[in-house]
């Protein structure tokens, strides 16, 4: 019977990272949506719901605890938990970036930067977080490298964003000189810190890969 128990315990673990991955992942889709069309009220719900995905953390930070302290599990079991809570860690730091992306929506110049598709690579990295989340789900290694691969891409999108703006930034102070507008100088800080905190939900994507892969093969290859 307390086997039994045991093994329930490790499968709610593993629903309630699911879960909260769910919540997540739609709370960066909505952060997305509301920098698309600039929803003041979409992104207030966002600011105001992040404190359900620290409690879910926190609720899982006591999962993971209690079983470490009363079941002293080892092994694939010891991998399991503990890449669960690494896991729970990334996805409430994700969290934490879908309230930044909120937040700089209430502030965004409406008309700034237009040939840069914010859209498209915040969906790519809120798929490699889905993506992930399924090998975790799956205990699948393969698409964990994938994942990692899929990061170099990213990486490249966001690189190429960024020189958009710094080099519009140069033309602009080259033929006007107006180095010293405020507003023109927190629009592009802010775009800046948008396409860098989309970068970095890439980055806890391929955290969570490498966390699932040393979960299954017991492989640190993607741990950095």
């Amino acid at each position: 019977m307390a086997r039994n128990d045991y093994r329930r315990q490790l499968a709610e673990l593993r629903e309630s990272v699911l879960e909260m991955s769910e919540l997540v992942c739609q709370r960066l889709r909505k952060a997305l949506e509301a920098l698309e069309t600039k929803d003041d009220d979409l992104a207030e719900r966002i600011i105001a719901g992040d404190h359900e995905i620290n409690r879910l953390y926190l609720d899982l930070e006591g999962q993971c605890i209690d079983l470490f302290a009363l079941q002293q599990p080892v092994a694939g079991d010891l991998r399991f938990i503990a890449a669960s809570f690494k896991i729970s860690t990334d996805l409430e730091r994700i969290g934490d970036l879908a309230v930044n992306l909120a937040e700089y929506s209430q502030r965004a110049e409406r008309d700034r930067y237009t040939e840069i598709d914010i859209g498209y690579i915040g969906t790519q990295t809120v798929e490699m977080v889905e993506e992930a989340m399924q090998a975790y789900a799956d205990d699948d290694p393969e698409t964990t490298r994938d994942i990692a691969a899929l990061d170099d891409e990213i990486d490249a999108l966001c690189e190429g964003a960024s020189e958009v703006v710094v080099r519009d930034l140069l033309e602009l102070e080259a033929t006007t000189g107006v180095t010293g507008d405020e507003a023109l100088i927190e629009d592009v800080s802010r775009m800046l810190l948008t396409i860098r905190d989309l970068e970095r939900v890439g980055d806890h994507a391929v955290n969570i890969a490498a966390r699932t892969l040393y979960m299954v093969e017991n492989d640190d290859e993607l741990i950095y």
